[in-house]
């Protein structure tokens, strides 16, 4: 046992010396790669330097005022100091003056929702004040030494076109709030389509409608919306177009939009009775023809005549209360009852417009509520003014005809255009 130990440690010495030796030649190498000057590999040697460069001096200009701008709205409850606090004028002195100075009185009687613009110094004082006046001539305050000056510079009138598009889910003014059309351009709407289209109760979820207006600026603000210089309702897959020339409105083709008739004497409003030769009356208690409409609306809202005539009765008349009878082109008759009142000046044999105010939604007469009672006569017998054919306006007269069609042109193609790039959002 004692041999075979000592010649397995022999083994093992001499395995030792052989891995030892084999070794040699690779740690050879390794410090052959170790020892090549870096100058042989074609290095260029790279040195870092370290220097501190002096910065020049940055030296503020004390004559530099700097000053900043700021816009406002009149809010309801405002007074003159939290306005100007809002607009960032920490000024005692001009807090003062625009309190007190009868220069400054159209500024302290400034309607809620009317812009003033401020500039201001770093330290809050005020160097020009500018806003609008019940003229729309901007006026404008200015710091003067020890005190200010006013000017007032005469109104700037600018009109931009706005394009409107929208689509019908519940309502008109829904849908043109939706698309943020402000509500005088919404009511034109309806007015213009207002003799083919019964806002009633024809409009179908899915309609739509493309509106171009103007809106009106004086120096830079907004203080008015504009007229519809062109407009698109597409009702029940029907495209009606209008396009305004010469204080009217006109299809493409040179026809009149507008409707010798407006089919509803109120701009708004919900149909609570219709036209029918049954109906069981809510005072009377039994059943009779009702030969109107019925247009139920707030106590005091607008009524107007919807179409040019004379006057030819007002005043008490038995079951409809207050009343107005127009006699139109010698064969219509329109009756409006239930007023409250009528306009101011009204009179017999009164020459009126289309859209003229004539009286005002009562419950006068044999009535249980607030509504207009509508009546449309063609040759004394009384038809439903929601479903008669009504007679149109007079088209475009030859003399005009060829300056209207290059308007008509221009603006038919913008709706074109932008119908397809709708159509084209949609794909």
């Amino acid at each position: 046992m004692l041999t075979q130990n000592l010649l397995s440690q022999e083994r093992k010495i001499k395995l030792r010396w052989f891995v030892t030796l084999s070794a040699m030649p690779l740690l050879g190498v390794v410090t052959a790669f170790g020892l090549v000057p870096q100058s042989d590999l074609g290095l260029t040697s790279t040195r870092v330097a370290i220097e501190q460069v002096a910065l020049p001096k940055v030296v503020l200009d004390v004559n530099t005022t700097a000053s900043f701008w700021r816009n406002e709205r009149v809010q309801r409850g405002d007074t003159v100091v939290e306005l100007l606090r809002r607009l960032n004028i920490e000024d005692a002195a001009a807090s003062a003056w625009l309190r007190t100075a009868a220069e400054a009185e159209s500024f302290r009687k400034l309607a809620v929702g009317r812009e003033a613009q401020a500039e201001t110094n770093a330290a809050g004082g005020l160097i020009t004040l500018r806003y609008l006046g019940d003229d729309d001539a901007q006026i404008v305050i200015e710091k003067q030494d020890d005190g200010y000056t006013t000017r007032i510079l005469p109104a700037q009138l600018e009109k931009r076109l706005f394009v409107r598009t929208g689509e019908i889910s519940t309502n008109l003014y829904a849908a043109t709030d939706a698309a943020g059309m402000p509500e005088a351009a919404a009511n034109q709407l309806a007015e213009i389509f207002g003799g083919d289209i019964d806002f009633h109760h024809d409009l179908r979820k899915g309609d739509k409608f493309t509106v171009m207006y103007d809106m009106i600026y004086s120096n830079g603000t907004l203080v008015n919306t504009g007229r519809i210089q062109a407009a698109e309702f597409i009702n029940q897959g029907q495209t009606y177009r209008a396009i305004h020339f010469q204080d009217d409105y006109y299809t493409a083709e040179g026809k009149s939009v507008r409707k010798a008739f407006l089919r509803s004497p109120i701009a708004f409003s919900r149909v609570s009775s219709g036209f029918t030769k049954s109906r069981f009356h809510p005072v009377l208690n039994q059943w009779r023809a009702h030969k109107g409409v019925d247009f139920a609306a707030p106590i005091g809202t607008k009524v107007k005549v919807t179409s040019d005539g004379v006057v030819s009765f007002f005043g008490r008349q038995g079951g409809y209360g207050n009343a107005i009878m127009i006699n139109h082109r010698g064969r219509f008759t329109t009756v409006y009852g239930h007023l409250s009142g009528f306009a101011k000046g009204l009179r017999r044999g009164q020459r009126v417009a289309q859209g003229d105010v004539i009286g005002y939604v009562g419950m006068t007469g044999l009535t249980s509520g607030p509504h207009l009672h509508y009546e449309f006569k063609i040759d004394g017998q009384q038809r439903d003014p929601l479903r008669v054919a009504l007679p149109d306006a007079k088209p475009i007269d030859n003399a005009s005809k060829a300056a209207f069609q290059s308007v008509a042109d221009s603006f038919v193609a913008r709706l074109n255009l932008l119908r397809n790039t709708n159509l084209a959002k949609l794909d």
